[in-house]
């Protein structure tokens, strides 16, 4: 699997509409044991919290591209440009912040009892 690939189809796709529009952009980060790992960097236009950031992104990610298809869950890394004025520099120069926040989702409702 081409996480590159995968990266840049979404970001033609799906993300530039999300980000411009709503504030919001993600990224792959891994795929392995049936769970992908998301970056989410949630902007100053996002209104959603975390949970619901989670839920919606995570489920774009799955129902969009069919190499995720399968896929038992989702981990987000989110990173929250609210909390700190700084961050959105420190994006900007390369260097990366902090996660704020990790989510995890299970797409199966029946898979843990």
């Amino acid at each position: 699997m081409d996480i590159q690939k995968i990266n840049k189809r979404h970001f033609e796709e799906t993300d530039s509409h999300y980000r411009v529009s709503m504030g919001l952009t993600s990224k792959l980060l891994s795929y392995k044991n049936g769970i992908f790992h998301l970056e989410v960097t949630m902007g100053h236009k996002w209104t959603k919290n975390y949970n619901a950031t989670a839920s919606e992104i995570s489920h774009i990610w799955k129902t969009n591209h069919p190499e995720l298809s399968h896929a038992l869950g989702c981990k987000l890394f989110i990173i929250d440009l609210k909390k700190n004025k700084y961050k959105e520099n420190f994006i900007k120069s390369g260097v990366h912040p902090g996660y704020d926040a990790y989510k995890g989702i299970l797409f199966y409702k029946n898979y843990l009892n």
